[in-house]
């Protein structure tokens, strides 16, 4: 199983979220509770901090590894569904995952995954697993406005870059921000929405369930909408629930980020994430703060 590989045993060069999602148990200190430790590296930061869509999946992994230990019959759910405070912001580093089974069910299982670092729980998740959609939606809205594959113009977040100074996950990932419409770039406002292209390297998009969790990761790789507003600077999330409706196909994934209202001190952003043949695979809603300097 992917989650239970050794930190070792896995490239960060060749598959860098195959990586981060590894994990390693530790001995339980509470009955029927899981603990695992794992590394989230420099690639999956903004700014100093570790990236809030890469500690969902992460304790996604950790809550799925558990109740696959718990019961083997469970082994073809996934994390559908994913709730997340966050209470503190990590450093990349060593971090613990504490997981608590709140139901085992035929169709559906809860957990909840505290998020440990040097004694301190930063981020708690409560996660909902069930069977992913795997036959062709009865509706699904258009989205072929926007290229399945990043055009020239797309702006990169390689390292070094301006982009890629502040997101590091263009060490880890291909990544690039769709220019038609984040008119911040050039100085100008615009309608708060904004688009990007996200690929995982060749590696980690191969391996289906590293993919899975790549793409629930990347529901929240979006810059702030308010950007498009002038409105710059940090955004601190006050909370941010996640879905996983099916697994990418090998490929480009699409993020489009749009938003309902834009207040005096909250937004918020849906992003919908799409793989190359269009189907969803990932949403998120989360509610911020708005940008400060």
């Amino acid at each position: 199983m992917t989650t239970e590989l050794d930190l070792a045993q896995v490239s960060e060069t060749d598959a860098p979220f195959r990586r981060v999602l590894a994990l390693t148990e530790l001995p339980a200190t509470v009955p029927d509770t899981g603990r695992y430790v794992g590394h989230i590296g420099k690639s999956w930061t903004i700014g100093k901090k570790v990236h809030g869509g890469t500690m969902v999946a992460t304790s996604a992994a950790a809550g799925l590894r558990w109740l696959r230990a718990a019961d083997p019959a469970l082994t073809e759910l996934a994390p559908i569904a994913a709730s997340t405070d966050f209470l503190g912001a990590p450093d990349p580093g060593d971090v613990e995952y504490e997981v608590h089974v709140r139901k085992i069910g035929r169709q559906i299982c809860l957990a909840d995954v505290n998020l440990i670092q040097h004694g301190r729980t930063l981020v708690r998740t409560a996660l909902t697993f069930g069977h992913l959609d795997d036959t062709a939606p009865r509706f699904a809205r258009e989205h072929d406005d926007m290229p399945v594959e990043p055009p020239a113009d797309a702006v990169g977040y390689e390292p070094g870059s301006p982009m890629g100074r502040v997101v590091h996950v263009g060490q880890s990932a291909e990544l690039y921000l769709d220019r038609e419409w984040a008119r911040f770039l050039d100085g100008e406002t615009a309608e708060p929405r904004l688009r990007l292209w996200i690929r995982p390297r060749p590696a980690d998009q191969q391996d289906p369930e590293v993919a899975m969790f790549f793409a629930m990761m990347s529901a929240d790789m979006s810059p702030p909408v308010p950007y498009n507003l002038g409105q710059f600077g940090w955004s601190p999330t006050v909370q941010m629930t996640t879905f996983l409706r099916r697994k990418p196909v090998p490929g480009w994934l699409r993020i489009i980020a749009t938003t309902h209202e834009v207040g005096a001190r909250l937004f918020d952003e849906d992003q919908l994430i799409l793989d190359s043949t269009g189907a969803v695979v990932a949403q998120s809603r989360q509610l911020a703060l708005i940008p400060v300097r």
